[in-house]
This record gives C-alpha cells, structure tokens and sequence, in this order.
C-alpha cells in the first residue's frame, strides 16, 4: 500500500477546530477533503495529548548512548584509519556490545562515511611551505598572466589497466559476460609515456616518449617541440614555461639552455601535481582514449595523438581560467594538497 501524505499542521488545527464547533467527523472530512478514519484519529489524539503535533515515534533504543557516540565520534576524528572493530572494543571495554553495523549507521549518522583514502604525493614541511609561498605570491595575479603560461609534463597511458575504466549496465551474474570486462595483461609493453604542453589556447604538441626519459632526451624534446608549440598558440611576447622539479627536468643542460633561449621558467613548488592544470587534461585524455578501446600499442599512441588533438581549446581556457581558485585551495588548506 502506497505512503499517504502527512496533513499540514494548519490542516489538523482545522479539524479540532471544526470538532469544537460541534461539527461532526464526516462533515469535517467532507468539508477538507479528508478520509473519516484520519479526521477521528487527529481528534482523539487531540483529546490524549491536547496537542497535533507529531509525537515522538516508538522504537528500539539506540544501542549507543549520546556519551558513547561522542567517544567514538571524538576517537575517527583525532585518528580516521581507526577501524570498526577497534570501536566495538572500544565500546565492549566501556560495556556496551554492539555489532560492527551499528557502529557504521551510527557514524553515519553523525556525517562520518568509510571511504577508500585517497593516494596523494608526501607533503614534508618544507613542501608545505613552499606551496603556501607560491600560492600566497602568485594569488592576485591577473588572469591574463596565467594565459601566457604554457604548462607541461609527462603522464603515463596503459593500454590494459587501471586507466582504462568504465561503467557498464548488466544484469545479475553478468559481470564475466566478455561485453562487461576489461581485459587484462600481466606482462609486457602495456603503456607508454607522453610527454605534452598547452596553453589557455589550446592543445600543444603530444610527443610518444620511446625509451625511459632521461635528462638528455628531456632536453631534446624540449628543444625540438617548446618553441614550436608557442609558435602554434600564437603565444604573446614574453610567455612563461612550466615545468615541474623532476630531476630531469632540472639537468644543467635543461637550465643552460633554457637560460640560453631567453626563456622565462615558472618557478614550481616541490610535490605540486594539484596545480598544474595540466594534469586534469592528462585525465580527460584517458577516459577519450578508454573509450576507444585500444587493442595494441600502436593502435594506443594514434589514439592518444588523435583524441589530445581534438580536445576543445575551451577545455584549455576554462582550465586557466580558474586557476586562482587553486591557489585560494591551497592557502584554504593551509598548504597541503586540495581536490584539483
């Protein structure tokens, strides 16, 4: 039977009124619209309680008292990796037996979800500080400023694996259907590295990465591709390169070169992937590529020039565009890493 709709306070004050006109129960019903049954029930409760308001509902007690739920509230928020049986010891040691359940719903109850920790880069102190600095130095700088950036670095594609997910909708006992799985490998070349730029015009060059990078080959990529994809982006005199502090990245050779080209270096705060917006672009890559489910690497690296190609340059601009709001993430956070 399907849930009726509660009445409205001002609709059971009506009743009683009715009633004490010395109206009677169908006449109430019939004038409101209201089933008999409801119209009696309100008014005997009426009687009872001299009250319509909803009354507290019977039910079970909770199994864990207030002071219980503040001990183990208190004890996830100094320490979150602690676990539900810790807590039901916990508790069993203060004499209350409860079930691992309860402790969830009771925890839920309080906003506190179990949730799989997030991965992120290790923070030392001198990260932290460091962040902070470029976050705080760079934070009212004009948007026209990070539009003259053009951002880089490296991401690693697998053709069978963890970037390569994606929802289905089965049936039950459908998941090893072959149409519901991803498959697998266990050995071998199943990835590449790409090396890639951009800027809040668009997409720049995407160059395969053959071999493992090294300072030398890092420096020939960038001698071959740099300028040229500025020269593409129509980039404004004086533009800015981003890179990060990965020791390739800074050989004396890179340095020299660099220095030698007139270029103008962004200088990069240590563990520091949440502010190069680059990043959710490598993201966006992936699940293009995902979708298009490569069967073999070759078939992996066209897919992965043609799809970086096609990404809209309005992706690349609102990326650069609301890049303050990272630094202000960064500054909220008190310098540790945010959700970008």
């Amino acid at each position: 039977m399907a849930k009726t709709k509660e009445l409205s306070k001002d609709t059971r004050n009506k009743i009683v009124d009715l009633h004490q006109a010395g109206k009677t129960e169908s006449a109430i019903g019939k004038q409101l619209g209201v089933k008999k049954s409801t119209v009696g029930a309100i008014i005997r409760k009426w009687k009872t309680y001299k009250t319509t308001d909803n009354l507290p509902r019977s039910g079970a007690p909770r199994k864990i008292s207030p002071r219980g739920v503040k001990m183990i509230t208190r004890t996830v928020s100094k320490n979150p990796r602690t676990t539900r049986g810790d807590l039901v010891n916990d508790l069993q040691r203060a004499g209350t037996k409860v079930t691992k359940a309860t402790i969830s719903n009771t925890l839920r109850r309080q906003g506190l979800k179990s949730c799989s920790a997030r991965r992120v880069p290790l923070l030392k102190p001198v990260h932290v500080r460091a962040r902070l600095k470029f976050a705080r130095e760079h934070l009212n700088d004009p948007e026209e400023d990070w539009e003259n950036v053009i951002w880089s670095d490296e991401t690693k594609i697998e053709l069978f694996g963890k970037n390569s997910t994606c929802r289905v909708w089965r049936r039950k006992n459908a998941e090893l259907h072959p149409k519901n799985t991803i498959p697998t490998v266990k050995h071998g070349d199943g990835n590449i590295m790409l090396w890639g730029c951009f800027s809040a015009k668009g997409p720049g060059r995407l160059i395969s990465v053959k071999e493992r990078m090294n300072g030398a080959m890092y420096h020939e990529i960038l001698s071959k591709n740099l300028l040229p994809s500025a020269r593409a982006l129509k980039m404004k005199r004086g533009w800015v390169f981003q890179h990060d502090n990965d020791p390739k990245h800074t050989t004396r050779a890179t340095k020299e070169w660099l220095c030698k080209k007139h270029f103008k270096v962004l200088e990069w705060p240590s563990q520091s992937p949440d502010l190069n917006p680059i990043e959710n672009l490598w993201r966006e890559l992936k699940i293009r590529v995902a979708q298009r489910q490569p069967q073999n690497i070759t078939a992996l690296e066209e897919i992965c020039m043609e799809e970086w190609a096609k990404l809209p340059a309005t992706v690349c601009k609102n990326l650069v565009a609301t890049y303050r709001k990272r630094l202000t993430s960064v500054i909220a956070n008190k310098g540790y890493i945010t959700k970008y």
